[in-house]
């Protein structure tokens, strides 16, 4: 599958939001990813259904990847409906109706649902891999930007290859949290196939050449690992 690159907007500039996500997406971003938190779901409050909708008018067409780190997503399916594509943490009972209140609410997303794994392994997978188009694997402890890669994810990532084999599952598999130069060419090798990054595209320096360098180690990694 191929190597994409999801710059986070949780990294960048808000007072000019908008301007460094398409300079991302200039740099080689196939979509935005977006964590929406509300301070309870996770440490932190960052942004909600209004700054969505600005973005959607600035950047029509473009996948807005929306993490929903927040109580009671349900209540907000209508309102996320146009983002592109919705995703939630699998801590959720039932989580295939949410799922299916995900995609019949989202008419313009190709692959509109998603799934964020808290831990692994877990038994409860075989519940919902068959209607989520990908796999979230947290590679830092979620609720703020700019950490540290936890090197366990890889491991992670790893078990869901092994896992989408042996079920004969096409999701694919996305991984969120300190990907960088240093860091891309592991998370690559070992399966991940949609990259999350923030701080090493937004931190410093040009965003679209930081953007364009980390895809092309992804890619290099590809040919390594091929």
């Amino acid at each position: 599958m191929a190597i994409e690159i999801a710059p986070s907007i949780l990294s960048a500039n808000f007072s000019r939001l908008a301007a460094d996500a398409k300079a991302a997406l200039d740099g080689g971003g196939t979509l935005l990813h977006v964590d929406v938190m509300d301070g309870h779901f996770v440490p932190n409050i960052t942004i909600g259904p209004p700054v969505v909708a600005s973005l959607r008018k600035a950047l029509p067409g473009v996948i807005l990847d929306c993490h929903l780190m927040i109580e009671n997503p349900d209540n907000f399916i209508p309102a996320f409906a146009d983002a592109g594509r919705v995703g939630f943490p699998f801590t959720r009972k039932p989580a295939r109706t949410f799922i299916a209140r995900c995609s019949s609410s989202n008419p313009m997303a190709a692959n509109p649902v998603w799934l964020s794994i808290p831990r692994l392994p877990c038994t409860r997978w075989n519940e919902v891999l068959d209607i989520v188009h990908h796999v979230l694997v947290m590679s830092v402890n979620p609720g703020f930007g700019g950490q540290k890669f936890i090197p366990a994810a890889l491991q992670k990532i790893k078990t869901l290859v092994e896992v989408r084999e042996s079920l004969g599952q096409s999701f694919r598999i996305e991984v969120d949290g300190g990907v960088a130069l240093d860091t891309v060419g592991d998370v690559v090798r070992a399966g991940a196939e949609l990259l999350v990054a923030g701080n090493a595209i937004f931190g410093k320096g040009d965003i679209t050449e930081n953007a364009r360098k980390l895809l092309q180690a992804a890619r290099s990694a590809t040919l390594t690992h091929a």
